[in-house]
């Protein structure tokens, strides 16, 4: 006969508490607030549970009982691997984690993807079963679903970098628009007269190539717009014709894509002394491009970028350097305090917050004057 073997019951935290001759909130307290005990007396706890099988508190009962989850959630319209290998994004996940700590809360990353045809029912499903105290909507389009989505869930959101029109949310960001233009002025001081420009999407359904001046102003991606208008204005009051300056976009912000459009632009417009790109990944492909055909910069071309990552700098990139880490931390500090009022049914403040913070140009060494 063979013999079937019982199932053993997994301990619970009131069977821990009575083996013990504790109550259950000191069972409970070994896991949660293991300072109001002593050090012995939790050393038996905890040898007791895992000797009887119980392996702690669920979360879940936690939550409804504590009204918090103890994570936030970060909305990003990326794939996920971009939130580790695009550098800027990764100092922003970083000052995020750093505003955590010692707030027992984790982050959550929500990656909606970068395409532009998500239907509103996916946006909903995917926001609704992310189990978070709030969100930080990170540098998303304007009438995106996943927006529309975070905003019906009725839970603390902030906005960091894009919609930046949204005036009934907190935000935190840069001025883009005014932070580009020393680059530009860069150039111009230089001597260059013949400029392209090289940006990320500035919409959400896909265009790569060379993008029309009455789409940049329409864009919905406010961000690459402000950048781009910023750089544009600044060469149209220095006299040179807006219709004149090229603006090649990639939908796709990666290696493969910013040396791509790298190629598109200069093979289309060899008579160009001067590249401004929008983010540093992008001037990255044009300094990859430059190498990969001979083309010495700065003595034959000259590049600019943006951001500010450790590599760009290392590498002496003429750039505008933005505050990244400091970004993440504040839009994290921000979000922590609305969860924490939410908790204790305090009111919203009345008027959003918003926080500009500052940027600077790093005049680096991809910059010189033209050769003609």
């Amino acid at each position: 006969m063979s013999m079937v073997k019982r199932p053993q019951h997994r301990g619970t935290l009131a069977s821990v508490a009575a083996e013990l001759g504790v109550s259950r909130t000191t069972v409970s307290n070994a896991y949660n607030r293991p300072e109001q005990l002593s050090a012995a007396l939790r050393t038996r706890i905890l040898a007791a549970a895992e000797k009887m099988g119980y392996p702690g508190p669920d979360p879940t009962a936690r939550s409804l009982r504590t009204r918090r989850v103890g994570a936030l959630g970060v909305l990003l319209t990326e794939h996920l691997s971009y939130a580790f290998e695009d550098l800027a994004s990764v100092d922003f996940l970083a000052g995020m984690a750093e505003a955590s700590y010692g707030s027992d809360t984790a982050l959550t990353l929500v990656p909606a993807g970068p395409s532009s045809d998500t239907d509103e029912a996916r946006a909903i499903r995917q926001v609704n079963q992310t189990a978070v105290d709030g969100f930080v909507v990170y540098s998303v389009a304007e009438g995106d679903p996943h927006l529309a989505a975070v905003r019906a869930r009725r839970l603390p959101v902030v906005i960091c970098d894009q919609p930046t029109d949204i005036r009934d949310l907190p935000f935190v960001g840069i001025d883009d628009y005014a932070a580009i233009q020393p680059a530009a002025h860069a150039l111009l001081a230089a001597g260059h007269r013949r400029i392209g420009i090289l940006s990320i999407r500035m919409h959400r359904l896909r265009s790569d190539g060379l993008i029309s001046h009455d789409n940049i102003r329409d864009a919905s991606l406010h961000v690459q717009r402000s950048r781009v208008l910023g750089a544009l204005d600044t060469f149209a009051a220095a006299g040179l014709a807006p219709e004149s300056i090229p603006v090649v976009t990639r939908h796709i912000n990666d290696r493969t894509n910013s040396l791509e459009a790298a190629r598109e632009l200069l093979e289309s417009n060899p008579d160009l002394t001067a590249v401004l790109c929008t983010t540093d990944s992008m001037a990255f492909g044009m300094l990859d491009y430059a190498r990969e055909k001979g083309i010495s910069v700065p003595a034959e071309l000259s590049v600019t970028g943006f951001d500010g990552v450790g590599p760009a700098l290392d590498h002496g990139l003429s750039t505008v350097v933005q505050p990244n880490r400091a970004k993440g931390a504040a839009a994290g500090r921000m979000l922590l305090e609305l969860v924490e009022a939410r908790v204790n049914d305090q009111p919203p403040p009345q008027t959003p917050a918003r926080e500009i913070l500052a940027t600077h140009f790093q005049a680096g060494q991809t910059i010189a004057a033209p050769r003609h």
